[in-house]
Order: structure tokens, then C-alpha cells, then sequence
């Protein structure tokens, strides 16, 4: 059913010559407007389109960038003419509750649209025809992402809230979709699909988010060779597909995670906040996987360049260093932490082990250095990361930096500190700070056994540094923690089965999923290439965050306090806050030409968003204190539900604490002149 302004054909093409004019305008228009930082800049609001009477939880360009659909809790989807700010369509879906997402479908010149909600149906629309032809109600709960993909112009997926990713096909005459995937069957039934994408590039390969810490990547092909030889053999694919809740295996899927998140999961637990995957998306060229973590922050994985995470989960038994030294093993794995110590070489990097750099680099890190001891941590962090990004092989800088981590103790900190010690010790073996802030940031991540381990071969290799306050202290602790991790083994003997039938309890009515074999799972996860910080994603589970630029050149993000942030992807620098809602920002949709953003939220309106004249008066919209604005969501996914709601709601809540669960006012007051200063 059409409702309010009724478009023709004709109109719905916007008019062959209105559109021949306009395709020439926005050639022009790309040509002079690229997404560069003076642009970036001067990033300010053009317009707001009023036409929905609810949140707008989805937006959607078509393939030209001419046409915006959005669609909103009203149970409408409007498209619009985002150059002159108007209406073309607004059209009652047949939704009976809020909609979630919505697609063109590819090739059907802009005239089938696809719309998924949580009346757990997906519609697809004919706009020509004016009418909904589609109506799939195969899921069995809340339908939160619809996927396309160009090479398969009458095909589209979703991902539903009952675990499962299905598969639509316009050309049969079936009113039923097929099940892709079934989450549920290696994860659990408390599994949840949050969100999905298909790779560009290749469109074979599909990401699927869920809740808990794992993300996962698809080959279609695997999965529909899989099904074809059940088929024939149903024997065939015990250990190949899904079976008997174990993961799939290479080719089939593969798994994308923080490789500090999923030994966090307690503590998320114990602050009520649960990890979940808001939205996946594939750079512009498919080489990279852009992941909004919610509870946490944003993250990106290198398809190309596979990391593997740093740190596993420890073994029910810790092994002495003695035992390591002897190469001996505990449950069949090593124990946790992959120390580089062993496996350290130099580098012939002209930057590599040497602390010369540059003239302007070297004014960059003594920029960074004043801004360490003026206690400015992220500045320090930006400014080092400056000097990261051209000199990539310089020991001290990584050091460096890792010390301005453990000093801001943002979540996830820690673990960027322990990567960044990491990458200078396989620069430098020989770095002294380096080596002993990994032992730091193994104790602060709760490796104990692997923290003992990296201290003793610390004090090993620098004797002369074995006897100093900063180590007796980090003994102490560490020694400390043991005994306290055993004296807890040992009150779990006789009462293990009360305190498991606990835990299944307190997992079910936390919604949390039930993750398959969790080693098994470290061992065949990657870990991320940069994480971005400062925004807070832990109200709304559909929140969004986008490659910005033809290349992909920056990231943005929505926030719960209203604003949406922009970070330059390579140097993962904070460069502008815009205030995008009055309440929280959930949509970013860049334009697929040029420096033109649409945005979404709470507000019944769609926001867009250009390079504003140098001669327009000041943007009230910027954000000044960017610093501030991180700090206090960072306060804010801190802080106790209670404290959520009423800073939601618009009040404001003094004495929150901006340190995490874990961090401790004296770290580093006794690291001496092993840590406390950058190099």
C-alpha cells in the first residue's frame, strides 16, 4: 500500500532528463569533492528530511548514490531524493513492528526494494507497481539484517535473531527461503544473527555477527558443496558441516575475534554487558572486515594478512618456567601466551633497533613524549601512532606507546599495550621496557602463569634489573594472584556441580550464547588489525559503523551520546565528532561516490551531511572537546545499568570512574625506571 506523495514511473526514474542533469552534476561534483581531510573538517549538516513519525533504524543508497531509502519503527520505508531534500515514496511495508533493515535489490533498476523487521517477516516490495509481491515468514524471531549481492542480482540473505542466516530466490516459484546457515547447531540455541555482509569483491564470501565476541566469514560455495554431498553421502560431512556442535572448518568458515575479548567475558558479564556484533562490512576492495563490537569498540581485520591473536586461554594446569624452558606441554597446547623471546630476529628495516628517526618524526615523538608527561595519554597515543604509521619498523615508538596504553587503561588497552610489546621485542629483543611491560600487561590481562613466565625470563635476560622495586613489586602481585587462583581451585572441589548448574542459570537469563569449544576456537580465530575508540555501543544492538571514502579512508560510527565519530583508518586517530541525534546514532550510510553522509537515529529524521562552504557561518554541530566526549563514553560503557538509563534520559552522573574493573591507581608507582617514563 502507498501512502502520502504517489510517484509514476517516470517520477520513480526521477525523469530521464532530470537524471541525465543530475548524473553530469554529480560527476562534477565527485571529480571536485574526494573525502580528504580538509573535507573531513568542514564536515557539517545539510539537511534533515522530516517524514517518519518514528526512530529510523535503516538506511540505504542505491547503486547511482541518487536514490535514500530508510526505513523506521513507523512500519514505513521512504525513499528520497537526497539532492533536492524531498520525498518520492512513502510506503506502509505490511510490517506489523519495527523495521530493521532495508535493500535495494541489484539490477532491478531501482524498482525492488527489500525490507526485514521484528515481526520476524522479510516483504520485498515492486515501488513501480506499488505493491509488496514478497511476504517470507520463515524466521522465528526478530529479522535484523537483509544482505545483496551484485553477481546474484534476484538472490538476497538475511539474518534473524533465531540463529539462522537464510537464502531468498526471487526466480522460484516457492514462497519459502532455504537455510544458509543454522548458528544453532554449533553454537547453541541461545545463538543470536545480529548482522551480515557480502564481500563486494567477491561476493562468494558472506560475514555473519552474532552475540559473544566471534565474528565468522562464509564461503557459499562450501556451504552448498557440503549440502551436496549429504546429499548424496549423508555420512560424508560429520566433521565437515556443523555437526555434533563442532566449528566449521577451513574454507567453510573462519572466525574473527579481539584476541582479548573472549577471556574478558566474565568481567563484561559482572558489569551486565554483553558482547555482541552491531555490524559487519567489507571495505571497498573486500580485503578488509570492519566490525562494530557492542559493550566494546570498533574493530578491523585484515583478510589478506592474517594475525593470529597473542594470547589463549590458559590451560587448567600452569607450568612452571622450568617446564616451559624444557619445552613440556599442558593438555596438548603450549601454555597461553606465545612469547616472541624465543623466536625473536633483527630486522635489517633501516628503522629497526635503532632509536634515529627522521627530523619531523622525531618532533612528532618529543610532541608525544611532552604530551606523556602532561599525563595526556590520548594525545600521546595519536601523536605515536603518527610516528607508527611512516615508521613502522621503529622499536621505540611501539614502546612508547604501549606505555601511554597502560596509563589511559581505555578497555582493551592493555591488550593493544601487550601487541605493541610485542611488535617492538621483534624489532629490538633487546628492549629492556618492552620485555618488562609485557609481563605488566600479561598480569593486567590476567595470564598470571604466562606474566610469571615473561618476568622470569625478563630478570634472565637483564640481571642487573632482577632485584629493582618495579620487579620485586610485579613478583609480589603476580605470586599474589597464584596463590589467591589456587586457593579458589580449591574451594571449587565438592561443590563444581552446584556452582556449573549456577552458571548454565545465570548464561540463559543473560542471553549470552553458548560459544562452541572455546580453545579450539582461539586457536582458529584472527585477531584484528586496528581498533577505534572513543564512541559508546552498548544501548541499541543495531549500530552501525562505515568505510568512508572511495578507498575506504576513514571509519565512522554512531554513538550512544548522540554524536558520530570519524577516525582515519591507518593511523586509527580520532579527526572529528559531529552531533548526529538527539539521543543515540545508529545509522551511517556514506554516499558510493563522493563526501556525502546520511545518518539516523533516535530522532524521526534522516540527517545528511557534506563539506560545508569556508564561507558558512560556525557549525554548532562540531564537537570541540573530542577528548572529553571519548573519556565520557568510555565512563559511560562503565557504568551500571542504572547509570545507563538516567545518562539516556539526559542527566548527568559525576564520580564515575573512567578506569576499568581491573585497573589500580598505583600501576605503575613502582615500575621505577623500568616504565614510568616513554624513551
Amino acid at each position: 500500500m502507498i501512502c502520502g506523495e504517489t510517484m509514476s514511473a517516470v517520477n520513480i526514474t526521477s525523469d530521464l532528463l532530470h537524471r541525465q542533469i543530475r548524473d553530469k552534476r554529480a560527476l562534477g561534483f565527485q571529480r571536485q569533492y574526494h573525502v580528504t581531510d580538509p573535507f573531513i573538517k568542514r564536515l557539517g549538516l545539510e539537511a534533515e528530511l522530516q517524514g517518519h513519525s518514528g526512530c529510523v533504524n535503516c538506511l540505504e543508497w542505491n547503486e547511482q548514490g541518487d536514490l535514500l531509502a530508510s526505513g523506521s519503527d513507523d512500519q514505513h520505508a521512504i525513499v528520497w531524493d537526497p539532492f533536492r531534500h524531498k520525498k518520492l515514496i512513502t510506503m506502509h511495508t505490511g510490517h506489523a513492528a519495527n523495521i530493521f533493515s532495508v535493500k535495494f535489490l541489484p539490477h532491478s533498476g531501482d524498482r525492488i526494494l527489500v525490507t526485514g523487521a521484528a515481526d520476524t517477516k522479510v516483504h520485498v516490495h515492486d515501488l513501480t507497481a506499488k505493491e509488496t509481491t514478497h511476504m517470507f515468514s520463515d524466521h522465528t524471531n526478530r529479522v535484523k539484517r537483509i544482505a545483496t549481492a551484485p553477481m546474484w542480482p534476484n538472490t538476497f540473505w538475511s539474518a534473524a535473531e533465531d540463529g539462522l542466516i537464510r537464502q531468498y530466490d526471487l526466480r522460484e516459484s516457492s514462497k519459502r527461503s532455504e537455510v544458509l546457515i543454522d548458528l544453532t547447531e554449533y553454537c547453541g540455541q541461545l545463538i543470536e544473527a545480529k548482522c551480515l555482509a557480502v564481500n563486494p569483491r567477491d561476493n562468494n564470501y558472506l560475514a555473519v555477527g552474532a552475540n559473544g565476541p566471534f565474528v565468522r566469514l562464509y564461503d557459499i560455495r562450501m556451504i552448498h558443496n557440503h549440502r551436496k554431498t549429504m546429499s548424496q553421502n549423508p555420512t560424508a560431512g560429520v566433521h565437515t558441516f556443523c555437526e555434533q556442535r563442532k566449528p566449521i572448518p577451513d574454507g567453510a568458515g573462519q572466525y574473527y575475534v579481539a584476541g582479548h575479548l573472549p577471556v574478558k567475558l566474565p568481567d563484561y558479564n559482572n558489569r551486565l554487558r554483553v558482547l555482541v556484533a552491531t555490524y559487519v562490512t567489507f571495505s571497498p576492495d573486500g580485503t578488509e572486515l570492519l566490525v562494530n563490537m557492542g559493550g566494546e569498540q570498533v574493530y578491523l581485520f585484515d583478510l589478506m594478512f592474517k594475525q593470529r591473536p597473542y594470547t589463549f586461554l590458559l590451560p587448567k594446569k600452569c607450568q612452571t618456567s622450568s617446564e616451559v624452558q624444557n619445552g613440556k606441554t599442558t593438555n596438548g597446547v603450549t601454555n597461553g601466551i606465545h612469547l616472541p623471546a624465543s623466536h625473536l630476529h633483527f630486522s635489517d628495516s633501516k628503522y629497526s633497533g635503532s632509536c634515529e628517526l627522521p627530523p619531523h618524526l622525531e618532533r612528532i615523538k618529543q610532541q608525544a613524549n611532552d604530551a606523556f608527561a602532561r599525563q595526556q595519554w590520548t594525545l600521546a597515543i595519536q601523536l605515536y601512532s603518527l610516528g607508527i604509521h611512516e615508521a613502522g619498523r621503529n622499536a621505540m615508538l611501539y614502546g612508547n606507546r604501549a606505555a601511554a596504553y597502560m596509563k589511559r587503561k581505555w578497555d582493551g588497552d592493555h591488550y593493544d599495550a601487550l601487541r605493541d610489546c610485542v611488535k617492538a621485542l621483534t624489532l629490538n629483543p633487546s628492549h629492556l621496557k618492552a620485555h618488562f611491560r609485557l609481563a605488566r600487561c600479561l598480569f593486567e590481562l590476567k595470564y598470571v602463569a604466562e606474566a610469571l613466565e615473561c618476568l622470569d625470563d625478563f630478570k634472565g635476560k637483564f640481571p642487573e634489573q632482577a632485584h629493582s622495586s618495579a620487579c620485586d613489586a610485579l613478583d609480589k602481585d603476580i605470586k599474589a594472584a597464584l596463590f589467591a587462583k589456587t586457593d579458589a581451585s580449591e574451594d571449587k572441589k565438592g561443590d563444581g556441580l552446584q556452582r556449573k548448574t549456577r552458571s548454565s542459570f545465570h548464561n540463559f537469563s543473560r542471553k549470552e550464547s553458548i560459544l562452541e569449544d572455546e580453545i579450539v576456537l582461539r586457536e582458529r580465530s584472527f585477531d584484528y588489525k586496528h581498533r577505534y575508540c572513543g564512541h559508546c555501543n552498548t544501548t541499541t544492538d543495531i549500530k552501525e559503523a562505515n568505510f568512508f571514502g572511495s578507498k575506504g579512508q576513514y571509519i565512522v560510527s554512531g554513538s550512544d551520546d548522540g554524536s558520530f565519530f570519524i577516525w582515519e583508518k591507518e593511523t586509527t586517530n580520532l579527526v572529528r565528532i559531529l552531533q548526529g541525534d538527539e539521543s543515540i546514532v545508529n545509522c551511517l550510510q556514506p554516499h558510493p561516490s563522493y563526501c556525502f553522509l546520511a545518518t539516523s537515529g533516535i530522532d524521526p529524521v534522516v540527517r545528511l551531511w557534506n563539506p560545508r562552504p569556508e564561507s558558512e557561518c560556525e557549525n554548532g554541530r562540531v564537537v570541540q572537546d573530542m577528548e572529553g566526549a571519548a573519556q565520557a563514553n568510555q565512563r559511560r560503557m562503565n557504568a551500571d545499568p542504572l547509570e545507563v538509563m538516567l545518562l539516556n534520559m539526559g542527566y548527568r552522573i559525576t564520580g564515575l570512574s573512567s578506569r576499568g574493573p581491573d585497573a589500580s591507581d598505583d600501576e605503575d608507582s613502582s615500575e621505577g625506571q623500568v616504565q614510568c617514563r616513554p624513551s
